[in-house]
């Protein structure tokens, strides 16, 4: 029996706890595909829904998350063991883990969390602590058989608003600290092999850090997402939004979907992160927003010149001061503790590189610091509350400004009743102009630059070179609102993770500093599709919003691999010269460049586009990148490629060595569990060219918890009669259906994604009541 089952059995007794004339109601209203609509009467009513109906849907992930954000997972599971599902923080090892969140997540941190937050954020916060242990409650007196697997395990345990704000924290940091836990966790005086700069002749052994850095979130490549926004000059009217985050499937980061009203004050669906109380990303009667993960850089390097007399002292401007040190407690089970020693300087924790090349790590000469800029922004989540209130587009972008807050993403906006669209990545960045970049290059920044370019290393030795302030940022080191890039248009714009340069191609964004993501650089083949879809909707739309929404619900689903539309038949022309790859050849030819259940031909490209990594772009491509030319280069492969040939080869061992057929239809091997069904899915990852991502991080075709790619998708635009929003939640609201499970715990949200069949998203008082298909009532 599932959670929601056992909640509305339940109902009964929590209408019975309270005293109805005098206690505020909040009403949990469940529609289609178990999307929870919460209806308060105030703050904490609203916060008491959110919590509760999280909890009925993924009590265990919320236990299991929280239990990392307190750093407690080494006492139940052991320090060596692994959280088992991907998320923003990484898959440390349990003590790593716990080292960096008792670090840097402690009491004063949740202090100073919560005093930053507006009355009516921490009243849901509270009221979500709230809400989330009532659930609890609830479930451990219901038998065995209808509550949640993990209610009487002793890591499930009732929480309170710090682990909230804990939560928030760790969100705060996805692109910055998060990305570093085991080099920070493990950080200690005297570690690097060597303290010398790294030879040129070495610089091939960076290929681990370059890796590294090049996730702008998390520990694989392809999160992110597509948006696209299209003002009047696409619609002859109103905006018109795609939203399509690639996000976790499962996890404590995974999306939540909800709508969350209180009369006269908010009324905002969309999405959040499980255990955040607001929509992240959604829209209401007014504006509608969306997200994808930045380019930009949100942390940066400081090379520390270490004290002769005491590696755990450093120089500034020729004084030598101690670096901050706390002892961290891990505590085992059975009694023991784990101790180590947290470092920090002025800048930020000490960081250790040296696993990836040692003249990064913590030696006798030199040191490095980390600085997060989300580690001291506390404004993310009241501005996300703010526009979730907010009545017009100006509005919205007003909030933006003032705020500067959101932390690793872009941002695309429409409005009602407003021709224009925007773009902007605003929010909290390093104020590191490239003037202060190459005046304050230390003796390891130019070999750091040719691993990322984009990440500042600057020199910790001179306090002139700490990163700037400006009187008109909200925050001390952080760009202000005026130097950060953002577009207001009728025309269109769109972002698929490259950088803001070409978020509308016919005004380049330029001039900005590279800490931002850089600009004229080559563009990812999902990039170029997006483009092309763009322009061609531009031309060929009917010239309304309702029409253009329903092409891009069609082409936001449509899985064709803009790698093989663009590279396929040039590199069959050079691979297809020996007998031994004839097969295959015809296999590719006849293939249809798609990615839907009953195509031939898809597991091969895969194959073959992989093994085609060896080939060093600028010795593979006719037309090299010209960022004159940025949609259409780079172009063609080189003729007489031997290599080519060789990679095909490769790919068809690979396919053979596995026993799979060179033309197996995707459907053989793409697939996904929904309860005790097996479903066939679409697309691929955004490595092998796809628009429509859906990827397993280690390698493989069954998706599972793990699988991260298309999550919420929402098409928006706006009528006389208010928003006309459509949507899909591709692994459902429950936290098991994905596992395999029994027939009870299969999703209709799972099968609706597979059918590609959207949902008419029910927002209005009398849509919610049409389509509810359970209320419950909640009184404090």
């Amino acid at each position: 029996m599932n959670a929601v089952r056992l909640a509305s059995a339940l109902a009964v007794g929590i209408t019975l706890l309270a005293a109805p004339a005098v206690q505020a109601e909040t009403r949990l209203r469940r529609t289609t595909d178990g999307v929870v609509h919460v209806r308060a009467t105030d703050w904490r009513g609203l916060g008491l829904g959110v919590g509760y109906a999280q909890a009925q849907d993924a009590l265990c992930t919320l236990a299991d998350a929280f239990l990392t954000f307190e750093g407690k997972r080494s006492y139940y599971f052991g320090p060596e063991a692994k959280p088992a599902h991907h998320a923003t923080f990484g898959r440390a090892p349990n003590l790593e883990l716990d080292v960096f969140f008792r670090a840097e997540a402690d009491d004063a941190l949740v202090a100073r969390y919560r005093a930053a937050q507006p009355e009516a954020l921490r009243q849901m916060v509270e009221a979500y602590a709230v809400g989330y242990n009532r659930y609890l409650a609830q479930a451990r007196r219901a038998p065995a058989a209808q509550a949640p697997a993990c209610v009487r395990q002793p890591w499930v345990r009732e929480i309170s608003d710090a682990d909230i704000y804990r939560r928030m924290y760790a969100a705060n940091i996805a692109g910055g600290y998060a990305r570093f836990i085991p080099e920070l966790a493990k950080a200690a005086p005297g570690q690097a092999a060597t303290d010398g700069k790294p030879a040129l002749a070495s610089m091939g052994g960076l290929g681990g850090l370059a890796g590294q850095l090049s996730h702008t979130i998390g520990e694989s490549a392809g999160l992110g997402s597509n948006m696209m926004a299209f003002g009047r000059q696409a619609t002859g009217a109103d905006g018109v939004l795609l939203g399509n985050p690639h996000w976790y499937w499962g996890g404590p980061d995974r999306f939540y979907q909800m709508q969350l009203t209180i009369p006269g004050k908010i009324d905002v669906a969309g999405v959040a992160f499980l255990g955040i109380p607001v929509v992240m990303l959604g829209f209401n009667q007014q504006i509608a927003w969306s997200h994808t993960v930045s380019a930009a850089r949100r942390f940066g390097l400081f090379e520390l010149a270490l004290d002769p007399a005491d590696p755990t002292r450093y120089l500034v401007d020729g004084k030598s001061e101690a670096m901050q040190q706390r002892e961290i407690v891990v505590p085992l089970a059975g009694g023991g503790s784990v101790r180590r020693v947290h470092y920090s300087s002025r800048y930020g924790p000490i960081i250790d590189l040296g696993g990836r090349h040692p003249a990064f790590g913590w030696g006798a000469q030199r040191a490095l610091a980390l600085r997060d800029i989300n580690s001291d922004n506390f404004r993310i989540f009241s501005n996300f509350l703010d526009w979730g209130g907010a009545h017009s587009l100006d509005e919205f972008i007003a909030i933006q400004k003032r705020g500067t807050a959101t932390p690793w993403v872009n941002t695309a906006a429409i409005g009602r009743g407003d021709p224009r669209v925007w773009y902007a990545d605003m929010g909290a960045a390093p104020n590191v102009p490239d003037a202060l970049r190459s005046e304050c290059s230390g003796a390891l920044a130019k070999y750091f630059a040719a691993v990322d370019p984009l990440t500042p290393l600057l020199d910790g030795s001179r306090s002139a070179c700490d990163w700037r302030s400006d009187s008109n940022a909200v925050q001390k080191g952080a760009l202000p609102a005026t130097a950060m890039p953002n577009l207001l248009t009728e025309r269109y714009i769109a972002n698929m993770n490259d950088s803001y340069w070409l978020a509308q191609p016919a005004t380049p964004l330029e001039g900005y500093p590279l800490v931002l993501g850089g600009e004229r650089k080559a563009l990812s083949p999902r990039a170029r599709y997006g483009y092309q879809l763009a322009a061609s909707l531009m031309r060929q739309t009917a010239g309304t919003p309702a029409a253009l929404a329903r092409q891009l619900m069609h082409s936001a689903l449509d899985p064709r691999n803009e790698a093989a539309l663009l590279f396929k038949q040039p590199l069959l022309e050079q691979a297809c010269t020996t007998p031994d790859v004839e097969r295959a050849c015809q296999v590719l030819r006849r293939w249809n460049d798609s990615a839907n259940p009953g195509d031939h031909g898809a597991l091969l490209w895969d194959a073959f586009w992989s093994e085609l990594d060896e080939i060093p772009v600028q010795e593979l491509y006719a037309t090299p990148f010209s960022s004159e030319a940025p949609l259409q280069t780079p172009a063609g492969v080189r003729a007489g490629e031997v290599r080519v040939g060789q990679a095909l080869q490769r790919a068809v061992a690979q396919l053979e060595k596995k026993g799979w057929r060179l033309d197996e239809p995707l459907s053989a091997r793409l697939t996904v569990h929904n309860g005790a069904q097996v479903l066939n899915l679409y697309g691929g990852c955004h490595d092998s060219g796809y628009f429509t991502v859906v990827c397993q991080p280690g390698g493989g075709y069954a998706m599972d918890a793990n699988t991260h790619g298309n999550s919420y998708l929402q098409v928006v635009y706006f009528a006389a009669d208010g928003v006309h929003a459509h949507t899909l939640l591709a692994h459902g609201q429950g936290e098991r259906a994905l596992d395999g499970g029994a027939a009870d715990t299969a999703d209709t949200a799972i099968a609706r994604y597979v059918r590609k069949d959207w949902l008419r998203f029910p927002f209005t008082e009398q849509e919610i009541r049409r389509a509810a298909v359970s209320t419950q009532v909640l009184r404090e």
